[in-house]
């Protein structure tokens, strides 16, 4: 009979509990966006150069057309750190010439740079048929890191305001934040256009291709849990 009562007693015991652990408030489940339209201020820029030969069969070797992308580096004002070798198939050089006699060397280069039209200065000071390609690989923001508090509490505070109109039309007032969850960043691509070779655009007799790097759009978002009281 003691036992049956002892498991009685535990079984309302955590009935009980059960009921005080079941939350029986009003609750409201909302989300802020805000957003924000910036141009990338740090541009990386891959530009592979490689020797040619002219119509009277003389090398431009790659030494002269590195010479002459240090130097425009230097006069757009850019430091020589920011210009560094990302890829070389000129390292056996000498042996492939003793192979080949017109084996032709060609670098790769990795180019930092905050402002597109510094790279139209550096590229119209080489020449352009020792231009074998060009490249943005990837890009950022500098103030990237101040720029999404800024805006996840704009989305936060979007959040409050949506919740408390809604309440509030129907005859309640908005409580205390319960819940707040991260929407997650969206930091889409940029979009750039016409960045074509200026090379290949001489080539056929065209005018210099303009660059417009257009601004990306940076959205962040909040999803919060609030008491309706």
């Amino acid at each position: 009979m003691k036992k049956l009562f002892t498991l009685a007693l535990v079984s309302l015991l955590s009935i009980g509990a059960m009921a005080q652990q079941t939350d029986l408030r009003r609750k409201i489940n909302v989300s802020g966006t805000a957003e924000t339209e910036v141009t990338p201020d740090i541009i990386y820029i891959s530009i592979s150069l490689k020797e040619y030969l002219k119509d009277n069969r003389k090398k431009v070797e790659i030494s002269d057309l590195e010479k002459q992308l240090y130097n425009a580096v230097e006069k757009a004002g850019i430091s020589k750190e920011n210009l560094t070798i990302s890829n070389l198939s000129s390292w056996n050089y000498a042996t492939e010439k003793k192979k080949n006699p017109d084996f032709l060397a060609s670098k790769q280069y990795r180019l930092k740079v905050a402002d597109l039209n510094k790279f139209n200065q550096i590229i119209d000071a080489i020449d352009a048929k020792g231009i074998a390609s060009t490249n943005i690989e990837s890009y950022d923001y500098s103030k990237i890191e101040s720029l999404k508090k800024e805006l996840k509490i704009k989305a936060l505070l979007a959040a409050k305001e949506k919740a408390a109109y809604m309440v509030e039309a129907l005859g309640d007032k908005l409580g205390k934040a319960l819940e707040i969850q991260d929407g997650g960043d969206n930091y889409p691509q940029p979009v750039y256009r016409n960045f074509a070779l200026k090379s290949a655009a001489m080539d056929m007799g065209g005018a210099e291709p303009e660059i417009d790097f257009k601004k990306i759009k940076l959205s962040f978002s909040v999803n919060v849990i609030f008491e309706v009281i």
